[in-house]
């Protein structure tokens, strides 16, 4: 299914945002928008190859929704905003764009669409596990800004259309990725996706 622009948000958990306060992400009374080139998703089956000699690449599991001609949902999924870490804390100190940490090649592995059938969107539970071991679990509940105010916030700057998708937010439990690693997101309603790390 085709995607015309990735928009995702950042600072919409609360947890999250206190696990990373330490590297000076705190809370600052408002979400972070940025994009990511198309070129960054890497479907499922596809390896995620992970950037060389730049620092630690964090996992962040998010429900990401896909929009219509009408700036409705119309699918959901489950993806992953990957992070080089370390280069986003430098760049954010110097007060530069994030888009060197956030939108390299394969930082957007995104799982198959489930059409939307009208669920609640802030009642939805994801997990993600490394290894097979659990290293987030999330729940839709507890964003700051439900998906429906992302809409109007992304609204007020672009006209927003068919193809158009919104990675959400990430909860807490962050953490580094390597080669060789298998990484799993899952939820009741999206389905169960899995990438092997190169």
């Amino acid at each position: 299914m085709n995607v015309q622009r990735i928009f995702c948000i950042g600072k919409n958990y609360a947890d999250h945002v206190a696990e990373l306060a330490h590297l000076g992400h705190g809370a600052d009374g408002d979400c972070v928008v940025f994009m990511k080139p198309a070129s960054c998703i890497v479907p499922v089956g596809q390896p995620i190859r992970l950037p060389k000699n730049q620092g630690e690449v964090h996992q962040e599991a998010e429900l990401v929704v896909r929009l219509g001609p009408n700036a409705q949902v119309t699918h959901l999924t489950l993806g992953l905003d990957l992070t080089l870490r370390e280069l986003q804390t430098q760049l954010k100190n110097k007060g530069a764009p994030w888009e060197l940490a956030k939108a390299f090649d394969h930082a957007a592995p995104l799982g198959d669409w489930h059409p939307y059938r009208g669920e609640d969107l802030q009642a939805l539970e994801f997990s993600c596990h490394v290894n097979g071991q659990p290293r987030q679990h999330g729940h839709t509940r507890d964003m700051l800004y439900p998906v429906t105010r992302q809409i109007e916030i992304l609204a007020r700057s672009w006209r927003l259309g068919d193809g158009d998708v919104i990675y959400t937010g990430t909860p807490k439990g962050v953490g580094p990725l390597r080669a060789g690693d298998r990484v799993t997101l899952e939820s009741a309603i999206t389905g169960r996706w899995e990438w092997i790390c190169e």
